[in-house]
């Protein structure tokens, strides 16, 4: 059931800079359109009988029906694979779509999988609780402890999963140590890029063998597309394409990929100015009395120092900080800001905030969240496209009015 691709492969020779605008391009559009043709059509017409049957049978490339396959979403996958430096690519519903239906395809009932103490919420509950109900064990464990990654191995452990930087505290893990423990196993990296982008990482450099992304953040960047992106070897991509994410239904509209693909255009130069943005408001960070504790790739202190230049080209746009106070504090200070929005995503040309405790992180339970360091004062704010200063302006007019509040009540 493979759909033909008549697209432009640049063979990596060009810069990302020009790989996000051009990469995997359709150029046999009959009328010429610059702008990539939406094909929103559920399912494409045979010329015979005798096509339909080749087509199922796999004996003819050619589409079948937007599940199976779509020139614009096809269009995307093209592009992505090439950007993380992979053969293939599949486009996914959402960014959970990708992970279950990536990480399902390669695990049955008995096995093993190894996770990152730190990761998304609802990777976490996907694994310690729906994985667990099919017979699947995760053990979370800190993959910076490369030690405890060899002790961990059993004979039926499958997979390696990871975010890095973590959500929401931005711990990063080094893929290359990771890689050395279990590569001569017969175990798949996975790696979750959504915080860096392949802009700003590229994990299979360091030995990842899929990567997976939450297309709905930076990749598309305007808050208008739920999505998930996954880039691996052909073999790989076409196992996912042909089981779980086919079986399960979690594939993306023609829609969404013409979104995201419009939105690739100007990541790198939207890459460029969160970047910027972030550097700016970690140092105003730094300047304040009532921020106890920062988490942020650019820190001195930061465990991605070691990394930068070599994994990570830059610090990205999240940062996530505790103020010097409880629960409450961290609550009213969310509640005064007036440009900055009160949500959960990252990415947008909007600056975004949230509480990971009982937002974004609400499936751990408390134990696991205090295991990962996600504390009841811990603030995520995704650094936007908005003018430094304004940004920099509300925070500080939300964390006077915060002290304010508690010197009144003290």
């Amino acid at each position: 059931m493979s759909a033909k691709s008549n697209h432009n492969h640049s063979n990596n020779k060009w810069q990302p800079a020009t790989q996000v605008i051009h990469a995997g391009a359709n150029h046999d559009d009959p009328h010429g359109a610059l702008s990539s043709p939406l094909y929103q059509t559920s399912t494409f017409a045979f010329s015979s009988s005798e096509q339909g049957s080749r087509r199922f049978a796999g004996e003819e490339e050619g589409y079948i029906y937007s599940r199976l396959g779509n020139p614009t979403t096809n269009e995307l996958e093209q592009r992505m694979a090439e950007l993380e430096g992979y053969e293939a690519a599949a486009a996914a519903a959402t960014g959970m779509g990708a992970i279950a239906a990536t990480t399902m395809a390669f695990v049955k009932a008995g096995d093993h999988i190894i996770v990152s103490d730190a990761i998304y919420g609802c990777s976490f509950a996907l694994f310690s609780e729906l994985f667990e109900r099919f017979g699947v064990h995760a053990d979370f464990i800190d993959l910076t402890d490369t030690e405890l990654l060899a002790s961990s191995i059993k004979d039926n452990t499958r997979l390696v999963f990871l975010e890095t930087p973590a959500n929401p505290h931005l711990k990063t893990v080094d893929i290359d140590a990771v890689h050395a423990v279990i590569k001569d196993k017969d175990i798949r990296l996975i790696v979750d890029n959504t915080f860096m982008t392949p802009l700003l990482q590229q994990p299979k450099q360091h030995g990842a063998d899929i990567v997976v992304h939450s297309a709905t953040k930076f990749l598309n960047g305007h808050g208008d597309v739920v999505a998930g992106i996954v880039c691996g070897s052909a073999e790989d991509i076409a196992t996912i394409k042909g089981t779980t994410l086919k079986d399960m239904g979690a594939t993306m509209s023609p829609h969404d990929a013409w979104l995201i693909l419009r939105g690739l255009k100007t990541l790198d130069v939207r890459m460029q100015r969160h970047c910027e943005n972030a550097n700016k408001v970690y140092e105003f960070l730094t300047q304040r009395s009532d921020v106890k504790t920062i988490y942020f790739p650019g820190a001195p202190d930061h465990n991605a120092q070691k990394l930068m230049g070599h994994q990570m080209k830059a610090n990205g746009a999240v940062i996530a900080f505790e103020l010097d106070g409880d629960e409450a504090m961290a609550r009213y200070f969310l509640d005064q800001l007036r440009m900055i929005k009160l949500a959960v995503s990252l990415g947008d040309a909007e600056t975004l905030i949230q509480h990971p405790a009982s937002m974004t992180h609400s499936p751990y339970t408390p134990e696991a969240r205090a295991k990962a360091g996600i504390s009841d004062t811990l603030i995520r704010i995704a650094v936007g496209l908005e003018a430094a200063d304004d940004i920099i302006a509300d925070i500080e007019q939300a964390l006077d009015a915060c002290k304010a509040q508690w010197q009144q009540s003290a």
